[in-house]
C-alpha cells in the first residue's frame, strides 16, 4: 500500500473496531476528512481508494484486526473517529512506543541553518532526543545546508546553543555542505544501474509531459550517453539541466514522478565558498545520508508523506533497508509567530532589536523572557507525535511554565509609575518600622527579606485611589482628595523622588489586616522610600513599564526569575546604569 491506502487503513481499522469489525467507508471517510486537513485537497483519490482498503480491513476477522492495529501502534483513544460519536473519546498524551526494532536505535534532527530555533523546531527535537533517551540509542544533529540562499551562517552555532538549552543532546554533527561528494558518487552510481538520468529539458516542457503522465526524450537515453552528460553538468548553466531520479512516470501524485535529485546553483555558499555548482536537492541527499548514517526511525511531519514515498524509490533502486518513518501532525502556533525570514528582514530593517526580541517565538527569546526550557521540552512531550494537529498558544505556554515558576520565583515589591506620598499621623514609637516578609511563602528556609515602612513610601499611580487601601504586610490607610491628581501629574518623572503631591492626603488608619479585610480595603504593593532601585520591565510586546522595586532585588544575580506581587513573573537580563533590567514572563 502506498502512504494513502496507509491512512485510509489505518482509520478503516479504528472505525472497524468500535463498530464489530465493520469499518462504514463514509464513516472513514468522514474522519480523514476531519483529522487531516492536509488531505483534503486528495478527497476525491481518498473516495476513490477507500472502497478497496475498506474492503481489505472488512475482511480481516477481528482478532486480525486487533493485531494490525497493535502493529500500527494505534489505540482506539489516538483519533477521533468522528466528529457525531456518540462516546467523547479521550486523546492519549505522551510519546508512544515507536514501532518496529528498537534496538540500537538511531535518529536525527536536522534543521537547516536559516537561523536559530524556534518554538517549532522544538516540535522535532524533543522528541527524536526523548525517543533516544528512552531506547538508549543515537541522537545525530545534521545540518542541511545544501541550499545558499537560505543559509544564516550564525545559525550554525546558534543551532547548537538552543539544542543545549532545551536539554535535547545529540552524540554526532554532520553538516551536508561537507558531503558532496558522496551524493556525487552515488548520483553516478543510480545513473549507471538505471535508476537516474540526465534531462536537459525545460521546467515547462517537463511539466507537460509530466502532467501527462508521459516520459520526457532524455528518460529513455542510454547510460553512456547519461554518464557523458553527467561529466558535462559543471559546466551547464544553471536550469539548463538536472539529473532525475526514475520513479513511476504514470503515479497518482505528479509530485512524485521522476523527481529531482540535482541541479545547478550559481550562488556562493556562506561555508564552501563557489567550490561545488552542481546541488543536491532535499529528498536525494536526505535519503543517502539517513542510509548511510544509519538511521532506523525518522521523525517528520506529515507534510513530508510524499517526499517519504519519494525516498523509498531512492531506497529501492539501491536495495536499502527502509527506515521506520513515523509521520506526524501540523502544531499550529496561534499567536507566536515563527517565519525566520520574516525575522531576519525586521532585524536587518531595525524592526526587532535581534533573534531575542521578546516579540519573536525563538527559543532564545522565549528563554530570555523567564520561559523555562523544561517548560517547551514537556509540552512537546505532552503534545506526542500523533497523526492529528495539535495547536498551543501563549497562553497554554505561560499556564505550563507557571506551575514551574511558582516554586522558584521569590516574591518582591515593584510599583509602576510610583508615586512619592506621606503617610500622616503614624503611630510608631520610631519614625521607621522593619517588616519582614518571606522570600517565598511556601518555602521559608529560604529568609526574609526586609521592608523599611516610615512616614514616606512609593505606591504605583495606579493604586492611588480615593478610599481605604491596605499596605500589604504594612498598615491601613485612607487616601482622599486626589480629584484632580491625574492632570497635575501629566508630565510628572516616574522614577523621580520628588515630594508626595499636594493634591494627595494619605492618612494612616489602622495596623489590623482584620480590619483591613472587615472593611473590604484593597491590598496593594510598595517600595519603601530608603535605597528604592530604578527598574525597568520590558513586556512581551517590547514596550518598557517604568518603576521602582525594593531595594531587597540588591541580591539578584542576572539570569534570576523573580515574581513581582500583583505584576507577575519576570526575569533579569541587565543592571544598566543603577537599573534593573527584567524581561516580562507572565502573571
Amino acid at each position: 500500500m502506498n502512504d494513502l491506502e496507509q491512512v485510509i487503513f489505518r482509520y478503516g481499522l479504528l472505525n472497524a473496531s468500535q463498530h464489530k469489525g465493520k469499518a462504514n467507508p463514509k464513516a472513514v471517510i468522514g474522519s480523514i476528512m476531519a483529522n487531516e486537513a492536509d488531505l483534503r485537497s486528495q478527497a476525491k483519490e481518498i473516495n476513490q481508494l477507500s472502497s478497496g482498503v475498506i474492503e481489505k480491513v472488512n475482511g480481516l476477522s477481528i482478532d486480525e484486526q486487533k493485531d494490525q492495529l497493535s502493529k500500527l501502534g494505534i489505540d482506539s483513544e489516538d483519533i477521533n473517529d468522528s466528529k457525531n460519536s456518540k462516546r467523547k473519546q479521550k486523546k492519549s498524551k505522551g510519546l508512544d512506543d515507536l514501532k518496529g526494532n528498537t534496538n540500537n536505535i538511531i535518529m536525527r534532527f536536522a534543521p537547516n541553518p536559516s537561523g536559530p530555533l524556534h518554538i517549532g523546531h522544538a516540535r522535532a527535537a524533543v522528541p527524536n532526543g526523548e525517543y533516544v533517551k528512552r531506547y538508549n540509542g543515537k541522537l545525530i544533529l545534521r545540518i542541511e545546508d545544501t541550499d545558499p540562499k537560505r543559509v544564516y551562517p550564525p545559525a550554525y552555532d546558534m543551532i547548537q546553543e538552543d539544542l543545549e538549552w532545551l536539554g535535547v543532546k545529540f552524540d554526532e554533527v554532520y553538516y551536508q555542505s561537507d558531503r558532496f561528494e558522496i551524493y556525487y558518487e552515488y548520483a553516478k552510481e543510480l545513473i549507471a544501474i538505471g535508476a537516474a538520468y540526465m534531462c536537459n529539458c525545460s521546467g515547462e516542457e517537463f511539466k507537460k509531459l509530466k502532467d501527462e503522465k508521459k516520459a520526457c526524450p532524455c528518460r529513455n537515453l542510454d547510460i553512456e550517453e547519461n554518464l557523458k552528460r553527467w561529466n558535462e553538468f559543471p559546466s551547464y548553466s544553471e536550469g539548463e539541466a538536472v539529473l532525475r531520479i526514475k520513479t513511476d512516470i504514470t503515479h497518482k501524485n505528479p509530485a512524485i514522478r521522476d523527481w529531482v535529485a540535482m541541479r545547478i546553483v550559481e550562488d556562493e555558499h556562506p561555508r564552501i565558498g563557489k567550490k561545488y555548482r552542481i546541488y543536491p536537492m532535499m529528498n536525494f541527499s536526505v535519503a543517502i545520508d539517513d542510509h548511510l548514517m544509519g538511521m532506523t526511525h525518522v521523525l517528520r511531519g506529515k507534510d513530508h508523506l510524499a517526499n517519504s514515498e519519494k525516498q523509498k524509490y531512492l531506497y529501492n533502486h539501491l536495495n536499502w533497508n527502509i527506515p521506520e518513518f513515523i509521520h506526524y501532525g501540523r502544531l499550529k502556533m496561534e499567536d507566536i509567530p515563527l517565519s525566520t525570514s520574516k525575522a531576519l528582514k525586521s532585524i536587518e530593517d531595525g524592526e526587532i532589536t535581534g533573534w531575542d526580541d521578546p516579540r519573536l517565538g525563538t527559543l532564545r527569546a522565549i528563554g530570555r523572557r523567564g520561559i523555562l526550557a523544561k517548560t517547551i521540552y514537556d509540552l512537546m512531550i505532552e503534545i506526542g507525535v500523533k497523526m492529528s494537529d495539535s495547536a498551543i498558544s501563549w497562553k497554554k505556554i505561560y499556564g505550563l511554565n507557571r506551575n514551574y515558576l511558582e516554586k522558584i520565583a521569590n516574591r518582591y515589591f515593584f510599583c509602576e509609575n510610583p508615586e512619592l506620598i506621606k503617610i500622616n499621623n503614624l503611630p510608631f514609637d520610631d519614625e521607621n518600622l522593619t517588616i519582614e516578609r518571606p522570600l517565598h511563602p511556601d518555602y521559608l528556609d529560604r529568609g526574609n527579606r526586609q521592608l523599611i515602612l516610615s512616614d514616606e513610601v512609593y505606591l504605583a499611580k495606579a493604586d492611588i485611589q480615593n478610599g481605604l487601601s491596605r499596605l500589604m504586610d504594612g498598615v491601613n490607610i485612607n487616601i482622599t482628595n486626589i480629584a484632580n491628581n491625574s492632570n497635575n501629574n501629566s508630565n510628572s518623572n516616574s522614577n523621580n523622588n520628588n515630594n508626595n503631591n499636594n493634591n494627595i492626603v494619605v492618612d494612616y488608619d489602622s495596623d489590623s489586616f482584620e480590619i483591613a479585610r472587615e472593611k473590604k480595603m484593597k491590598i496593594i504593593q510598595w517600595v519603601p522610600a530608603i535605597n528604592p532601585i530604578k527598574t525597568q520591565i520590558i513586556m512581551p510586546d517590547n514596550s518598557v513599564i517604568n518603576g521602582l522595586s525594593e531595594t531587597s532585588i540588591n541580591s539578584l544575580k542576572i539570569g534570576d526569575i523573580v515574581q513581582f506581587e500583583r505584576v507577575g513573573f519576570a526575569k533579569l537580563d541587565e543592571i544598566k546604569n543603577e537599573t534593573f533590567i527584567f524581561y516580562f514572563a507572565h502573571k
